[in-house]
Formats: C-alpha cells, sequence, structure tokens
C-alpha cells in the first residue's frame, strides 16, 4: 500500500453549482489518501540541514503532477524557491487552479512550472531534487533509470542532494488488493500482474465514494527497483555517497511515519524507505 493513508483531513466532494450532484475529484482523494505533502517537505528540509549543515533554498520536484509538494515548500519559508517539471498537462492544470493560486503573490512569484520532460540537461539547478511517490518506477530499463540519475547529478548544486521514495516487501509481489476507510471515501490499492523475470508490476488505485467503487482511477506500470539497485546506480553517476531513511514502526505493525538513517533495514512484508544522495 502507497505510504501515509492513515492521517488525513476531512474530504470535500465538490458540488455543482447548476445540478447540485457531487462531482468526483480524483486529484483531491489522491492528495487526501496518499500524500503527506506538509509533513514531507519538513522532513526534506531536515534532511538537508543534516547532511549538509545548512539551510536549503530552492526545491525541484520532478514528476511533480499537481505539485503539491513544491507549494508546501514554499509555505514552508518566505526564501524558499519551487520548480515542479511533469509531461502531463492535465494535473498541471489542476494544481496550478487548486494549489497555486491559493497562494499570495508573493508566493507564486517563488513557484515555477514547467510542462516539460525531467530528463532535459537545460533544467534549472537546485538545492534539492525529489522524485516522490515512486514516479521513477516508470524508468523500466536501467540504462533509462541511470541516464535519469545523471541528469539529476548534472542539475544539482553543488552542494545538493538527490531525494527518492522507495517502496518493498514481499508482500508487493502478491496479488492483492488493500483498502482503507475515510469518513467520505475508501481507498483500494490493487497489486496485479507482478513479473519475477522482469521486476515489472501493474498497480491500480480506486475510490468508493457514496456507496459507488470507481476502478483504476490511477493506474502504474512500472519496474520495482530495489535500494541496492538505486544506490549503486547513484554512485555511478557521480554521487558522493548515498543514505538511506528507515520507516520506523508503530504498535499495530504499520509504518509510523518516522524515517530513520540506517545502515540496515528488515524483512517486511511491506516497507517504505528514502534513499538521499550527496553531490
Amino acid at each position: 500500500m502507497l505510504k501515509g493513508v492513515g492521517h488525513r483531513k476531512k474530504v470535500r466532494r465538490k458540488v455543482s453549482k447548476k445540478t447540485g450532484k457531487t462531482q468526483f475529484d480524483k486529484y483531491e482523494l489522491y492528495s487526501k489518501a496518499v500524500q503527506s505533502a506538509e509533513n514531507d517537505v519538513v522532513f526534506i528540509r531536515n534532511t538537508y540541514k543534516e547532511l549538509k549543515k545548512k539551510a536549503p533554498r530552492i526545491f525541484r520536484e520532478d514528476f511533480c503532477g499537481t505539485f503539491a509538494l513544491s507549494t508546501e515548500w514554499i509555505k514552508l519559508d518566505p526564501k524558499h524557491q519551487s520548480i515542479g517539471v511533469d509531461l502531463d498537462p492535465e494535473p498541471i492544470a489542476y494544481g496550478k487552479a487548486h494549489y497555486l493560486s491559493k497562494l499570495r503573490p508573493e508566493q507564486q512569484k517563488r513557484m515555477k512550472v514547467i510542462e516539460g520532460n525531467v530528463m532535459d540537461p537545460s533544467l534549472e539547478k537546485a538545492d534539492i531534487i525529489a522524485a516522490m511517490n515512486f514516479s521513477y518506477f516508470c524508468f523500466k530499463q536501467r540504462w533509462m533509470l541511470k541516464n535519469y540519475f545523471a541528469n539529476a547529478y548534472k542539475t544539482l548544486s553543488k552542494d545538493g542532494i538527490f531525494l527518492l521514495d522507495v517502496f518493498g516487501g514481499s508482500q508487493c509481489y502478491d496479488a492483492i488488493e488493500d483498502r482503507m476507510k475515510h469518513k467520505d471515501f475508501t481507498y483500494y490499492w490493487d497489486q496485479t500482474n507482478f513479473d519475477p523475470v522482469t521486476n515489472n508490476a501493474v498497480f491500480h488505485i480506486h475510490f468508493r465514494v457514496g456507496g459507488k467503487k470507481i476502478e483504476q482511477v490511477f493506474t502504474y506500470d512500472w519496474r520495482l527497483w530495489s535500494i541496492s539497485e538505486i544506490r549503486e546506480i547513484m554512485h555511478e553517476v557521480g554521487f558522493a555517497k548515498s543514505h538511506v531513511y528507515w520507516e520506523g514502526t508503530a504498535k499495530d505493525g504499520s509504518g509510523d511515519g518516522n524515517f530513520t538513517r540506517v545502515d540496515h533495514g528488515e524483512s517486511c512484508e511491506s516497507w517504505i524507505a528514502y534513499v538521499v544522495a550527496e553531490k
């Protein structure tokens, strides 16, 4: 299951002024069920300070989608600047309407959204580059992932860090459908079609809202990369160091949302971690 689905605010279902009917907002449901952007940016900032002993300023969110993380970065500090990069115009348009528009004019000036390719070598330099929600799993061949990491290295500032989240565990290889109930909706994480020869897998997100289950709202055709593979490629493209931040365990056996730097993990049915590389 994707991370952090239990600590969310109430979902607001939009009502059309013309018809009075509830409108299905897939990006809002995704944000409430999967993302915790306000917490993520604090972890990212603190990790940079821990490793570099100074404050970061420019943050780039690759595969940014609705760029919720970038807007939270802007709100975190008046000196912060954000760059969001994504090829898909639909979530970018949603982010502009629902997130960027809610920033103050001064904050909007510090936010830049690019409808473009994360492989573009001319992207602006940043202190931190992050690829979150396992988005880089879209690169199924090693050479493609290596090219992406190499471009991240090139477009980082001198003291920059490159941050990824990663998930795994024995449960990730099974055909299962997990669900998490919220007050106004139910979130489903559906794992199908894992291929042990290629490590390719297909995942779906479904939602149940108002008694109706909407299937395959989001679909991910990914290769599951391991922490060791990711770190090896990071070092191959020039990163000096890499670190693993492992999620702790709550009393009920689920993740507790707290990440600690470790040298070794533990064998779990399902785990989430961050891999952070230093230039």
